[in-house]
């Protein structure tokens, strides 16, 4: 197809070549033969009448090609982004052809678009002021980096904490920083936020002669279309929150301890009593004795939980950690609840193999996660129901099951179930699990929990594998 400029010139040329054919034969139609003068001015006029097209052609082509390159050279220099330059052709109205009104709308869209972007880039730094507003108002160090973990802003609590500001772009020589990154990295990798919740994870910071505790959290950023752009880390200073737990776990370790020798010395007038050491008892009065036995050895289960807790958080409690079989602790386990699940007539199982490798843990921590489980399983499992103990190898580690077909667990209750005191409706204090959930953690572990209402609760926790000590291995005789 051919542009616009070819076809002028095609159509001048032709416009040329057919003068030129009208006048030789007009020439030779009208010139009568052997008349040298009159054949000398055909000549004449044929040259006339050819120079004649071939001007025309040319002003043709000058007037109509100079201003479609004007406007089409004023339009590229718009397009180009000078929005405010306008074609000169259509200016204050003077062409009124269809070139003018052609440069006319060029020049108001010009307008237009000025006044847009403009608006555009006010918005934006509108937008832009007030997000860094936000971000420097808020008291918690905000650091904003890309996936690599360069810095793209920081706020002013970052700022005098971490001792940098927003022009230095990498985290790695300053306080914390590589746990900072490592934090961003796992965000990052994981899709997903990442928070550091046990004390192990928190952050030691110093703050002229104090020492502070921050918890990360970092969360990936992602735009419009979920493209991964970096991530938003947060230090939350969880110091206060420190101080406190700690008074907490001591008063309360405290004040168990001083309650169990009155405990005690009320156990013992029970028993006394129960067993007719002050007289025979009427049935009313040995049933009221008995309610009060059970709930004291409640009482005492309750603050031996919390001493245990309070010595766990405290690092009082030191752990012996030795080698121990998985299917000889489960079948363990399973005897001393075997009359507690015969009286409900549940079946309880185990399934796993007796050569699983040998893991590495406490041998009476164990044993008190077991019972912790095992309780509450046979507990919430009805009558004729079934309580299953499993064992598997996997990698470096050994997981551990104890899984019922009871009631269930409420979905509401799934998250905090390993807090403490985080009581269920028939009214348990939740020590149990939240001694279960510190025991695990301390010997290398993890534990979760399944559930869904009628369908039963899943208990998994898994423990390391034990290594071989080279004073362990039996020495080999040669020959």
């Amino acid at each position: 197809m051919l542009n616009l400029t070819q076809r002028l010139v095609t159509g001048c040329v032709l416009l040329v070549a057919l003068s030129l054919a009208l006048a030789v034969w007009v020439h030779r139609e009208l010139a009568p033969a052997g008349a040298s003068g009159h054949t000398t001015r055909s000549l004449l006029i044929l040259w006339i009448l050819s120079g004649t097209a071939i001007l025309v052609a040319t002003l043709t082509l000058v007037l109509v090609l100079q201003p479609i390159r004007e406007v089409a050279r004023d339009i590229r220099r718009i397009s180009s982004g000078d929005l405010a330059h306008r074609t000169e052709w259509g200016k204050a109205g003077t062409r009124h052809d269809s070139f003018g009104t052609i440069a006319n709308e060029m020049n108001r869209l010009a307008v237009q678009l000025r006044e847009v972007r403009e608006t555009e880039a006010g918005r934006r730094q509108m937008e832009f002021q007030l997000s860094d507003a936000v971000l420097q108002s808020i008291f918690e160090p905000i650091i904003v980096t890309d996936g690599k973990g360069h810095v793209l802003k920081i706020n002013k609590a970052a700022e005098e904490l971490l001792g940098t500001d927003a022009d230095r772009m990498v985290l790695a020589n300053t306080q914390g920083g590589e746990k900072i990154l490592g934090a961003i990295r796992d965000a990052v990798q994981m899709q997903k936020p990442v928070a550091a919740e046990d004390a192990a994870s928190l952050l030691p910071m110093r703050i002229g002669e104090r020492a502070h505790s921050y918890r990360l959290r970092a969360t990936p950023m992602r735009d419009s279309e979920g493209r991964l752009l970096g991530a938003v880390t947060t230090l939350e200073d969880v110091t206060s929150l420190q101080d406190t737990d700690r008074f907490k776990t001591k008063f309360i370790a405290v004040a168990s301890a001083k309650l169990r020798d009155p405990l005690l010395k009320l156990r013992h007038g029970l028993y006394a009593l129960s067993q007719g050491f002050a007289g025979e008892l009427r049935p009313l009065q040995s049933e009221l004795v008995a309610g009060a036995t059970q709930e004291a050895l409640n009482l005492d289960e309750l603050m031996a939980n919390l001493i245990e807790v309070a010595e766990l958080d405290s690092g009082k409690r030191e752990l012996d950690l030795d080698r121990l079989r998985p299917y000889e602790e489960l079948s363990s386990a399973r005897d001393r609840m075997l009359d507690a699940a015969q009286t409900k007539c549940i079946r309880l199982e185990i399934k796993a193999f007796e050569d699983l490798s040998y893991i590495r843990a406490d041998k009476r921590a164990l044993r008190t996660i077991f019972e912790n489980l095992l309780v509450n399983a046979l507990k919430y499992t009805p009558e004729n129901g079934e309580v299953w103990l499993e064992a598997e190898e996997r990698k470096r580690y050994i997981q551990f099951t104890v899984r019922d077909s009871g009631k269930g667990i409420a979905a509401d209750r799934l998250g905090t179930i390993f807090d403490r005191f985080s009581s269920s409706s028939e009214g348990s204090s939740g020590l149990g699990l939240a001694l279960t959930r510190r025991l695990v953690e301390s010997m290398g572990g993890q534990i979760a929990v399944e559930s869904r209402l009628g369908q039963g609760t899943t208990f998994r926790f898994t423990l390391p594998v034990a290594t071989v000590d080279a004073e362990r291995r039996h020495p080999v005789e040669v020959g």
